[in-house]
């Protein structure tokens, strides 16, 4: 085992200056760490108070370590000579708070003048709630921040949104027009600066095989340890309100526009994650590394980054890709991680249209049909069916799923013994791809439906691997 097993400074020396919402692994593998490296550096007045929105249960937990817990970083063959892990326990989140249980101690916490930065990985969903969830927090805290004077404010967003900087202020401009409160509508447009981000670093679910491996490796019993890849990034417009810590040390990116980092990001690594989740499961796979040891899996996701996804990315990034498409091609087969094909494929209405759709979108303009997309999508209408190749079953976990499931009913329900199976299928295509929140202006395209109609037929006939050789 290599580096320092406890935090590198006293956690109750240091000072919360961030506050974080949303804390699930991402953000304590991610953030979290910048926050202890900027503490252990001596910079000791960005501790972060986490609050998470709904579930209670992580806050229990952290706060029953005083707030500590373990990060593992796995790699093949690197740090201990047994598990190939580096175990590190952080410090620096230094308070948890249960919003749904004490949303005074939420607001009051938003109000405190020593906090300059607020971070948010609330996920894609949780811009769509603008009227409650992270948005009336947001608001109830800037409006307690205006009523105690404590200055201007850093809004944060760390999630895999196009634009996430920017999106999250326009939400909040609408969400404190609709209450009508003057001031507070221009506390945010005149106060706080909303960064756009790009973060990057694979984090599975924690399961029981972490909590057994921390213990082992400390020698401290921890019920939520995370783990994670080698691999961090972190690149942010250098757009602060009220200061920052020196992350620039640490390896995170200042950059003037971070879009062009976003979309390799999320055409690249996102990108295939979810199509090797919808073409994956169906298939009996379960783990990432598995998927992309496939032949078949691993030559499509190079087809797709060649022919539908690789050219449209900005020049600013464009010699860099071969490059970063081999290092993705590295950390999807570490085997340590063991990333759960399930858990990519959550919420699948709500990341599709970010990180397959505008390149699709880019393709069509040209006149050109994205095959490759089209096979993704295809793998994605199939898997909402809720059955693999070999007869299993899963539930589908996505805040459009009761929708979805009804226009899917409704295809197969359309006369099915007259038309035949085949006939079925494409009753299908037609249905999800008719569903505007998700496809929005390509919903119903005939060339592109042509081409998922194709594919969705030869997946079910021929399964994944058939389909794809």
């Amino acid at each position: 085992m290599k580096g320092p097993v406890r935090p590198r400074y006293d956690p109750r020396e240091v000072r919360v200056g961030i506050v974080h919402l949303g804390i699930g692994n991402f953000h304590r593998a991610h953030q979290a760490v910048y926050a202890d490296d900027a503490l252990a550096a001596g910079e000791r007045d960005w501790a972060i108070c986490g609050i998470n929105l709904r579930s209670r249960d992580i806050v229990d937990r952290l706060n029953a370590q005083d707030g500590l817990y373990t990060l593992l970083v796995r790699g093949a063959g690197e740090g201990d000579a047994v598990s190939g892990t580096r175990a590190r326990v952080i410090g620096a989140l230094r308070e948890a708070i249960a919003f749904a249980a004490e949303p005074k101690r939420a607001t009051a916490r938003l109000a405190d003048p020593a906090v300059r930065i607020v971070t948010l990985t609330i996920t894609e969903k949780g811009y769509a709630d603008g009227v409650g969830g992270a948005i009336a927090l947001l608001l109830d805290g800037l409006a307690a921040r205006i009523a105690a004077r404590a200055g201007p404010l850093t809004l944060l967003s760390c999630d895999n949104l196009s634009g996430n900087g920017d999106t999250l202020r326009e939400v909040l401009a609408q969400a404190a027009a609709r209450r009508g409160d003057r001031a507070l509508a221009g506390f945010v447009a005149e106060r706080i600066e909303c960064p756009n981000t790009m973060v990057d670093r694979i984090v599975p679910a924690t399961g029981q095989a972490d909590i057994d491996e921390a213990l082992a490796l400390t020698g401290l019993a921890d019920a939520c340890p995370v783990a994670t890849e080698p691999f961090t990034q972190w690149v942010i417009e250098d757009r602060f309100a009220a200061g920052r810590p020196d992350w620039a040390r640490d390896g995170v990116a200042f950059v003037r526009d971070v879009a062009p980092f976003e979309a390799m990001k999320l055409r690249l690594l996102n990108a295939a994650h979810s199509a090797l989740a919808y073409l994956g499961v169906p298939a009996g796979l379960d783990t990432v590394d598995r998927a992309i040891a496939d032949p078949a899996l691993r030559g499509f996701v190079e087809r797709m980054w060649r022919e539908d996804l690789a050219p449209g990315l900005p020049a600013e990034v464009r010699d860099a890709v071969p490059g970063y498409c081999r290092a993705l091609l590295a950390r999807f087969g570490n085997p340590a991680l063991g990333h759960r094909l399930r858990q990519i494929a959550i919420d699948g209405s709500q990341k599709i249209p970010m990180r397959w759709l505008p390149a699709a979108r880019a393709a069509l303009a040209q006149g050109a049909v994205p095959d490759a997309l089209a096979v993704a999508i295809a793998g994605w209408i199939r898997f909402l069916g809720g059955r693999g190749e070999g007869g299993e079953a899963w539930t589908i976990d996505d805040p459009l799923a009761a929708a979805l499931a009804q226009r899917l009913d409704a295809a197969f329900a359309a006369d099915s013994l007259a038309t035949g199976p085949l006939a079925v299928l494409d009753r299908r295509v037609d249905a999800v791809l008719g569903f505007e929140p998700v496809f929005g202006d390509l919903a119903g395209h005939a060339g592109l439906a042509a081409r998922v109609k194709h594919w969705h037929r030869r997946l079910h006939v021929e399964g994944t691997r058939g389909a794809l050789e």
